[in-house]
């Protein structure tokens, strides 16, 4: 089934969302892999687990494991493809935790996301690797947020239209990879 949905991505929303429902997001995502997770990860460490050490308010968002190529000039970010979620599976189910709602990436995930997921109601898209100069002209606005330093990992905030992904892991475990 094809659902267009906005952010923010609430619980009532990721229910009604099934695995193989093509979706098309519109409104604000957030940016960040590995070295990004890392880091919001020791600062939550440091900060005894509150969540407001973190660059963003985390309730209800959508991280996509992006690290885009340059804008050339002209363009609001470069190519913006996906990249592999695994990397990410031992932060993940922190911030599911703490009230994440989705993720973009490509690739299966580790049982303990999925149990995160279906814990605490978060879904997970796929975005097609490869394609990422087709999904860049859907992010309209493109702005470092947190963690400049980390270059091309850095924390960005995107404002996408119509941004299109596949749910391959719903909410109730139900897994297009397996």
């Amino acid at each position: 089934m094809d659902r267009k949905i906005k952010t923010p991505l609430t619980k009532e929303t990721v229910k009604e969302i099934k695995a193989g429902d093509y979706v098309y997001i519109t409104g604000t995502i957030y940016t960040a892999r590995d070295a990004a997770h890392k880091r919001m990860t020791e600062e939550l460490d440091a900060a005894n687990g509150d969540e407001s050490a973190l660059p963003f308010d985390i309730k209800d968002q959508i991280i996509y494991y992006l690290g885009p190529t340059p804008a050339k000039p002209g363009q609001v970010i470069g190519s913006a493809g996906p990249t592999t979620s695994t990397r990410m599976d031992k932060y993940t189910p922190t911030l599911i935790d703490l009230g994440l709602t989705g993720m973009i990436g490509k690739g299966r995930r580790g049982p303990e996301v999925v149990d995160a997921m279906k814990r605490n109601t978060a879904v997970y898209f796929a975005a097609v690797g490869g394609a990422g100069a087709l999904l860049s002209k859907c992010i309209k606005e493109s702005e470092v947020i947190a963690y400049d330093d980390l270059g091309t990992e850095a924390v960005r905030k995107l404002y996408v239209e119509d941004f299109p992904v596949i749910a391959v892991i719903d909410h109730e475990g139900n897994n297009m990879y397996e």
